[in-house]
């Protein structure tokens, strides 16, 4: 068992959590779920969860905290649910280890020595039951272990990611898997919620005329910076709507998305073209009316 306590943020994941424990198959001592007041079964389920774990000596704490946003609810998590362990670890409800990962943390993870304070992992996700391997979305890197108390997540409305206050990063070789249960009408609900957040964010980020350049500053994923920079200097320099077809032509053209089946053109068009898009009418209506996209909250 890894000195490692697994931090999880949760709005009615019980179709999904019991999944995201298990696949970690005793490679950590201790799961932290922070619920932002779910309605479904997630808090009976994290009940039922602990005295499971307990019973192999391993813990599950249940945390209630109102939502506000993604970055403000995990920093919470991570400071004030007394995390004891030599390393951390960031999941969501909907992500799971392969048994490949869940081993190589067992082996791997304690005989990683300073200056290395992070690890990256590789993520594949699974749309509508089918691993997503093209468009350019296999695999993506991202920092999700860290020595406690050596990271934070950066204070953003969009694609927030963990950064490190001091150290450097190592990779392991094995995959996270993004592999949510829900309906496609989950799916859609969700996207436009991340809409009205992107549209949030893009026009702060105009206001102060600047980036977050935590993540600049400090050790994270170079393909999350990478990305960051593409969409902020690049995508947003493009005209809106023209901008949304030509990343689903890169994306499922060029970048070779229509291998991906079925399955796969329905997540390249609905991600790549359909959530642009409405993300650009959604700019679009703001500028017309002269008016700022509020605070979303938590999905509801």
């Amino acid at each position: 068992m890894s000195d490692l306590t697994v931090i999880i943020l949760t709005k009615n994941e019980a179709v999904n959590l019991r999944k995201c424990v298990a696949s970690f198959r005793g490679c950590a001592k201790r799961f932290v779920v922070v619920d932002s007041f779910s309605t479904d079964e997630t808090e009976a389920l994290c009940r039922k969860l602990g005295s499971e774990l307990h019973e192999e000596g391993r813990s599950l704490d249940f945390y209630q905290h109102r939502f506000i946003d993604y970055s403000s609810q995990l920093n919470w998590g991570l400071q004030n649910t007394s995390i004891d362990t030599g390393w951390t670890m960031r999941m969501d409800a909907d992500e799971e280890l392969t048994s490949e990962l869940a081993q190589e943390i067992m082996l791997r993870l304690e005989a990683v020595s300073p200056p290395a304070n992070g690890i990256i992992l590789r993520r594949r996700m699974y749309f509508m039951g089918k691993w997503i391997k093209h468009g350019g979305r296999y695999p993506e890197l991202l920092l999700r272990i860290f020595r406690t108390g050596k990271a934070f997540c950066e204070m953003k409305i969009m694609d927030e990611h963990m950064v490190l206050t001091d150290g450097t990063t190592v990779s392991f070789q094995h995959d996270l898997i993004d592999n949510n249960r829900k309906s496609l009408d989950w799916w859609i609900n969700k996207h436009n919620w991340y809409s009205n957040r992107e549209v949030r964010d893009y026009q702060q980020l105009r206001a102060a005329k600047t980036e977050n350049t935590a993540a600049e500053l400090s050790q994270s994923s170079k393909q999350a910076k990478t990305k960051r920079v593409i969409k902020e200097k690049g995508y947003y320099k493009l005209p809106k709507f023209f901008r949304a077809s030509l990343y689903f032509f890169y994306r499922y053209y060029l970048r070779l998305g229509f291998l991906d089946g079925t399955e796969g053109r329905i997540y390249h068009f609905l991600q790549a073209y359909w959530y642009r898009f409405l993300v650009d009418a959604k700019m679009y209506e703001c500028e017309k009316n002269g008016t700022e996209m509020g605070q979303q909250g938590d999905l509801k």
